[in-house]
């Protein structure tokens, strides 16, 4: 069963908004993949000491990212989004369909190669009242190459996120045509 969960503009020239449970994916994985992205960037900067720790916490966090995608996958498939501001320029139409799949894939995949480079250097997955121990010793061969394709993958989604966001916001300070407000969580502020 699909459902339309689109709220009525309140304006006739105000663009339809994505509903609630949208927003709330949309924005909890915009700051798990900011909060796992830096704790990747931050990865040779950690203490010795410390380092298996933040190394778990960027795994742990990209494996919620992981679950968290693909319930906005479930979610998608059962509501139907809104459509286009009609002013939103042929362009952004007809780009912004393979951009959003080309995000949706890079987060797909990230963390799958992440946890591949994570089981063969030997780790522990930590979720604090239960381990998993995958019982494999550390294998160069294997986690050399897939740690640096994780790496260039997740480079690969911060550059692509971060047009997003260039994209966004020239949508709502240069075109003016509503596509920011759309997921724009406070009705008034867009």
């Amino acid at each position: 069963m699909v459902t339309n969960l689109m709220r009525p503009p309140a304006q006739s020239n105000e663009a339809v908004r994505y509903g609630t449970g949208a927003m709330a994916f949309h924005w909890v994985m915009f700051l798990l993949v900011v909060g796992v992205g830096v704790l990747g960037l931050l990865h040779d900067s950690w203490p010795k000491r410390t380092q298996s720790f933040w190394i778990n916490m960027h795994a742990v966090f990209g494996l919620l990212l992981w679950v968290l995608l693909l319930a906005r996958f479930w979610w998608r498939i059962r509501h139907v989004p809104p459509p286009p501001p009609p002013d939103a320029g042929e362009f952004s139409r007809r780009l912004s369909g393979p951009v959003h799949l080309v995000l949706y894939a890079l987060m797909f995949i990230i963390p799958i190669i992440g946890i591949v480079t994570f089981v063969w250097h030997g780790r522990i997955l930590n979720f604090g009242l239960f381990q998993v121990n995958f019982g494999i010793k550390s294998n160069r061969a294997i986690f050399n190459p897939t740690e640096d394709i994780h790496g260039y993958l997740a480079y690969g989604l911060f550059a692509l996120a971060g047009l997003h966001i260039l994209a966004a916001v020239w949508h709502h300070f240069i075109r003016h045509d509503g596509v920011l407000g759309r997921m724009w969580p406070a009705r008034g502020r867009h």
